[in-house]
This record gives structure tokens, sequence and C-alpha cells, in this order.
């Protein structure tokens, strides 16, 4: 029974850190760690600033705070990551701001007239999906990801709360998804 009474007895013991006293301590390196994983720092820096968020909302039920930032720090970042290679730009665009290459042969630029088609398809559905939109989530998805914006920067612009830009945002996706699915543009 002893040990039943320490972890009781250290559950109630008050918190040695303080939320502001980790953010102060962890912030930065959090940032070089999730900078490190994703090469992108508008990414880490929303990555870190979602895992404080979360922190905050559970701050009474984590029990070493430290070991879970980096965790979800960790854990986000791979999201991120398989998020990021899952999005394919309509437009993509080389240095110069010419279109890239379709495809990995440069020899062979041009594809297939029903492969086109195909394509202009599916780049037509992606817009009308988007139309579909209320106002507010077309102009987040643009903020995102033409602008390229962080959701802090998105923010600041629309004076909306940074985690409620990145709700939007999810459920903004989410149906999109949705119904490119149900035409058949994605699996």
């Amino acid at each position: 029974m002893p040990v039943a009474q320490s972890d009781e007895a250290s559950a109630d013991a008050p918190r040695a850190e303080s939320i502001e006293a980790l953010f102060h301590a962890l912030e930065s390196p959090l940032l070089g760690y999730a900078f490190r994983l994703l090469q992108d720092a508008a990414a880490a820096e929303d990555i870190v600033q979602d895992a404080f968020l979360k922190l905050h909302a559970q701050f009474d039920a984590v029990r070493e705070p430290r070991r879970w930032l980096y965790r979800t720090v960790h854990n986000q970042a791979l999201n991120h990551r398989r998020h990021a290679a899952k999005v394919v730009p309509l437009h993509p665009e080389g240095e110069s701001g010419e279109c890239a290459s379709p495809g990995p042969d440069p020899a062979d630029a041009q594809p297939l007239p029903d492969e086109q088609i195909a394509r202009w398809e599916e780049i037509g559905q992606v817009r009308l999906s988007l139309e579909a939109l209320d106002e507010r989530s077309r102009e987040l998805i643009r903020l995102k990801f033409n602008d390229e914006l962080s959701y802090q920067e998105i923010s600041q612009r629309t004076g909306l709360k940074t985690g409620y830009v990145g709700y939007l945002l999810h459920h903004a996706l989410k149906t999109i998804a949705a119904e490119l699915a149900a035409t058949g543009v994605v699996p």
C-alpha cells in the first residue's frame, strides 16, 4: 500500500512548473525540434503553438508536461508530413515562375490528350468543391494555400482565434475531400 500512497501524494502535489515557465523554457527548443523534422519554419511554429494550446487545455491531467510536449510536437510533425505528402499543387511552378514539368521525365513534357482532359476535369471538380464552401472557409483556404500564411498570420488578418482557424480549415478540407471522394476524383 505505501506505493499507492506515494502515487496519490505525488498526484496531489503542486506542479513545479507553470505553463508560462514551460513556454519560456521549451518554446525555442521545440521550434528547433519541429523545424528539424519538417524543414518548414511556419509549419514548425504552428505545430509548437498547437501543442502548447493543447497542453493548456489539459494541463491538470498531464503528469510530465515536458515529455508530453515533445511527444505531441513529434506526432503533429509526422501528421503534417503525411498530410503534406498528399497535397498536390494545382499549378506547380519552377523557380523561374514557369510551370514545372508534370512528371519525372522532362523529355515528354506534354501529357496525352485524355490525361489532360482528365486533369482539367479533376481541377474543375476541386474548384466546384471550393465554390460550395461558405465565403469564410474559401477565404481561409486561400490564405493558407495560396498566400501560404501560418494559422497565427491568418488569425491576425481575420480576427479569428488561432485554434478556431485550424478548426475551420480542418472542416473545410474534410468537406472538400468528402465531395471529391463522392465524385470519384479521389479514392
